[in-house]
């Protein structure tokens, strides 16, 4: 994950920096297509692959696959609408577009930056909330050694977010954090671990029974399908970066396409089986469906000790924002310390994880994947595009704001729900 110096220059998610080894531009030695494809899998997959199987239950398999290939299709059309932008602007502005902040401030000044940098935030702190979602419930399944409590803030889940404050705390007042980064690639290997397990326990599952499965749900899971679509791929803040690293330019469009098609298959892939293989009983969090033998913790613990450790990594843009707004862009210890507080007390409100990603990826991830991108190509080509180019953008914009709006709605209803539940 790059620590830059402000935000927008810092990564969107769990694994989203490109950390394979690589030299400057100005050094001459950019990225290959072969380690172009490689950082654009490591900067869009995370830990919320793990709650397709649930979506699908949710959608159908049919009806979430489609969902899945449609998401990837915008989020990659998105994405090349950024290039297309930062190309644009590239010898016009003296500044280096470095960042997707760079090119708000380039296309709307500081207001631009602004909606980038809140945005950025936001999904940030959202994500860390998701890991504790995901480590706190999935200790309480594998350790339950707390008694059960209607009160939210003495559940189980609370007890074990408590357990871990004291320690984020102490990992988020390290002032740099660099040498937390390589456990980007860390994540990656152990996320493809979990799904291989997971596809494999899978596959015995249902060649022992098959649990009846539909491929069409109810049409107001659809909305819930789209947000954590949307929060799977997230990871839209990285393509000007690895952008800017590619050697060959020309051919960055189809590698990325390529990396997001084949990032799509395989969470179609592992959706369908998961669900497919457990049917109704599919869990938010599908590796709590696994079997109690060793492999199935390890693969959970490995998961849990993976998102700890990766917290403080991810908060860091949100210190930076935060310091330079409050604390005269000097370190704040006790600043951190609230925002960490604040961010455990959110994740002991919310009962399910892939509740949450759905109300992530449909208010925040949306916003900042579909409707910023299309409202920055608007201004930046609208004078020379014709009709049809003007119209899908604004069509884009809409269906972003749309999404947003009753996606977000949808997911706190059922967030509610489930927490009367």
């Amino acid at each position: 994950m790059g620590l830059g110096s402000d935000a927008s220059s810092s990564s969107s998610r769990l694994d989203s920096a490109p950390l394979l080894p690589h030299h400057s531009a100005e050094g001459g030695h950019l990225s290959s297509q072969p380690k172009t494809f490689a950082n654009v899998f490591i900067a869009v997959v995370g830990a919320g692959v793990l709650g397709l199987p649930y979506t699908f239950s949710r959608t159908g398999w049919a009806a979430g696959s489609i969902l899945l290939l449609s998401v990837a299709l915008l989020t990659f059309y998105c994405m090349m609408l950024l290039v297309a932008c930062r190309r644009r602007l590239a010898d016009e502005h003296p500044k280096k577009l470095s960042s997707f902040g760079d090119l708000g401030d380039a296309v709307f000044g500081a207001p631009g930056r602004l909606a980038v940098d809140t945005m950025l935030v936001l999904s940030q702190a959202s994500f860390c909330v998701g890991y504790l979602i995901f480590i706190s419930n999935t200790m309480a399944h594998l350790y339950p050694i707390f008694a059960p409590s209607s009160n939210v803030f003495l559940s189980p889940k609370a007890l074990f977010i408590y357990a871990m404050l004291p320690f984020q705390l102490g990992l988020n007042s390290i002032k740099t954090l660099t040498l937390l980064a390589p456990l980007s690639i860390f994540a990656d290997v152990v996320d493809l671990g979990a799904m291989g397990v997971v596809v494999g326990q899978d596959v015995s599952t249902w060649l022992a029974a098959h649990p009846p499965v539909v491929a069409f749900g109810a049409p107001a899971a659809l909305l819930y399908g789209v947000g954590v679509s949307v929060y799977a791929f997230e990871g839209v803040c990285m393509v000007l970066p690895l952008e800017a690293e590619a050697a060959d330019k020309k051919k960055f469009g189809a590698t990325l396409g390529l990396s997001m098609a084949f990032i799509a298959a395989m969470y179609g892939l592992f959706g369908v089986m998961g669900y497919v293989a457990f049917g109704d009983a599919t869990r938010d969090i599908i590796t709590t469906n696994l079997g109690s033998g060793w492999l199935s913790a390890a693969v959970q613990l490995g998961l849990c000790i993976n998102l700890f450790f990766t917290m403080p990594v991810m908060m860091n843009p949100v210190y930076e924002v935060a310091e330079r707004l409050f604390h005269g862009k000097r370190y704040c210890w006790w600043l951190r310390c609230v925002l960490v507080v604040t961010v455990g007390l959110a994740a002991m409100l919310v009962p399910n994880f892939t509740d949450f990603l759905a109300l992530v990826g449909s208010s925040v991830c949306v916003l900042l994947g579909f409707v910023l991108p299309a409202t920055f190509h608007m201004k930046v080509f609208g004078a020379e595009m014709g009709w049809a180019g003007v119209l899908s953008d604004v069509l884009l914009v809409v269906l972003g704001l749309v999404l947003s709006v009753f996606g977000t709605y949808s997911s706190l209803v059922q967030i509610f729900h489930s927490s009367s539940a």
